[in-house]
């Protein structure tokens, strides 16, 4: 039950973050965009290794990671 959990809430941030850049609210660059992608692309990880889905594994944990590198660069400054 946890797991399904996991997993719903994973797809519905990642999902959040799709519609917002499709509506235009945010943009690839924002923030919470790519929070967004790896909160949820990290919890859809954690449910694919504890079912050993290698495939989910490997795609979400790229995905993850791919995400994570926009976070840890330093905010841009105001021109």
């Amino acid at each position: 039950m946890l797991y399904q959990l996991l997993s719903l809430v994973g797809a519905v941030l990642i999902l959040a973050g799709f519609a917002l850049l499709q509506m235009g609210r945010l943009d690839r660059t924002d923030r919470l965009f790519n929070l967004l992608n790896f909160v949820g692309s990290a919890l859809l990880t954690v449910v694919a290794v504890e079912d050993r889905r290698l495939g989910f594994i490997f795609l979400e944990g790229a995905w993850a990671l791919l995400s994570l590198v926009p976070l840890l660069r330093p905010p841009r400054r105001a021109a």
